[in-house]
C-alpha cells in the first residue's frame, strides 16, 4: 500500500498499461489467424463438391450412355445368332434371317441414336416455373380471366388466349388472325395470347405416331396419356375417363410438380391436343384426385353446348355387343308389329 507522500513509479505504472493493451491485440490476431484457415477450409470444401458434382454428372451420363451400348450390343448378338442359326438349320432360314436382320439393324438404331446429353428434370423445372410465375403475374395485374386452347386452322396450331375477365365481350372469342403472340385489342374481344407450351410438344407427338391421329375422344385420350408417359416421361402414370362432353386424365408423379399451374405442359398438352383433333376450343380445369390419382385434369369444350365428335362418334365408342343387343331388340319388335 502506497503511503501519502511516497513518490510514484512512473515507468512501472506505463508498462502495466502497456502489457493490458498488447493482451487484447494479441487476443484478435490469434482469433483472426485462427478465422482465416475456416474460411480457407470452406473454400477448399466448396472447390471440392463442384468437383464431385461434375464429376458425378459425367458419371452418370457415362453409365446412361454405356446402358444404350450394352442394350445395342446384346440386339446385335441376337441377330447375329439368328443368322447364324438361319445358315445352320435351312427349314427356318425364312424366319431366323428376318430375326436376325431385325436384330442387327435394332443395334444399329440404338447405337447411334444414344443420346449425347442427358438434361436432369429439375432443370426443365426450374424454366417452366419462371414461365409460369411470370403468366400468373402478368395474367393477374391485367385483370384476366380463365386460359382458352384456341385452335387455328390455317396455321395448323394452337393458341394460349387468355380473355380480360371484366371487358365487354369478354367470352367472345377473336379470329384466328388476330391470335398471334401478343396483345389482344379488338372491338368484341379483348386479352392475352400466347404460344402454349403443350402445342411444340403435340408436334412432336405427331411426327412419332405410326398411324393417324384418332377421331374418338376416348381413343385420343389414350393416344395423348401413352405420349405423356412414353414419349415425353412428364408423368408415371395416367387414367382415362372419357366423354363427348369431357375428357378426365389422372395423373401420377409428374415430373414438373404442380399441374394446376399457369399453362403446365401437361394440361397444356391434353388441352391443345384436343383442340387440335376436333377443331374446338377448349378450357381444362385442374382438381384434386380419389387418391388412385395425384391430380385429376379435366378438359372440356369451351364453346356452351359444345362436345368433341358427332353422334357417329359416339356410336363408335359404343361396344360391339351393345349395338347387337339394340339390333336385336328392333328386330323383335319388328316381329311383334307385323
Amino acid at each position: 500500500m502506497r503511503q501519502d507522500g511516497d513518490p510514484v513509479n512512473n515507468d512501472a505504472m506505463s508498462e502495466a498499461v502497456t502489457d493490458v493493451t498488447e493482451q487484447p491485440a494479441a487476443a484478435d490476431s490469434d482469433g483472426a489467424d485462427e478465422a482465416t484457415p475456416d474460411r480457407v477450409t470452406l473454400a477448399a470444401q466448396v472447390d471440392l463438391l463442384r468437383e464431385e458434382n461434375r464429376r458425378l454428372r459425367e458419371e452418370y451420363t457415362r453409365a446412361r450412355r454405356s446402358n444404350y451400348r450394352r442394350t445395342a450390343l446384346g440386339l446385335a448378338l441376337v441377330g447375329a445368332v439368328a443368322v447364324g442359326a438361319g445358315i445352320l438349320f435351312p427349314g427356318a432360314r425364312t424366319v431366323l434371317f428376318a430375326l436376325g436382320a431385325t436384330g442387327i439393324f435394332g443395334a444399329l438404331l440404338t447405337y447411334y441414336l444414344t443420346p449425347e446429353r442427358f438434361i436432369a428434370v429439375s432443370v426443365g423445372e426450374a424454366i417452366y416455373r419462371a414461365f409460369a410465375d411470370n403468366g400468373r403475374a402478368l395474367a393477374d395485374d391485367l385483370g384476366l380471366g380463365e386460359p382458352v386452347y384456341v385452335p387455328r386452322a390455317v396455321a395448323d396450331d394452337v393458341r394460349l388466349y387468355v380473355p380480360q375477365a371484366d371487358a365487354d365481350g369478354a367470352g367472345t372469342l377473336p379470329k384466328e388472325d388476330a391470335l398471334d403472340p401478343g396483345f389482344v385489342i379488338g372491338e368484341t374481344s379483348r386479352g392475352l395470347a400466347l404460344v402454349p407450351t403443350g402445342d411444340t410438344l403435340f408436334e412432336e407427338f405427331e411426327r412419332s405416331l405410326t398411324g393417324p391421329l384418332a377421331e374418338r375422344p376416348g381413343t385420343l385420350a389414350e393416344q395423348l396419356a401413352d405420349g405423356l408417359i412414353e414419349q415425353f416421361e412428364l408423368v408415371d402414370g395416367a387414367d382415362v375417363d372419357a366423354s363427348r362432353e369431357r375428357v378426365t386424365v389422372g395423373i401420377s408423379g409428374p415430373a414438373y410438380g404442380d399441374v394446376g399451374r399457369f399453362d403446365h405442359p401437361v394440361a397444356s398438352f391434353l388441352a391443345g391436343g384436343f383442340a387440335r383433333a376436333f377443331d374446338v376450343p377448349t378450357d381444362v380445369t385442374v382438381t384434386e384426385a380419389d387418391g388412385r390419382a395425384d391430380v385429376s385434369v379435366t378438359v372440356r369444350p369451351a364453346n356452351d353446348g359444345g362436345m368433341f365428335g358427332t353422334d357417329s362418334t359416339d356410336e363408335d365408342d359404343a361396344p360391339e355387343g351393345f349395338a347387337v343387343q339394340e339390333s336385336q331388340a328392333d328386330a323383335e319388335a319388328d316381329v311383334e308389329n307385323e
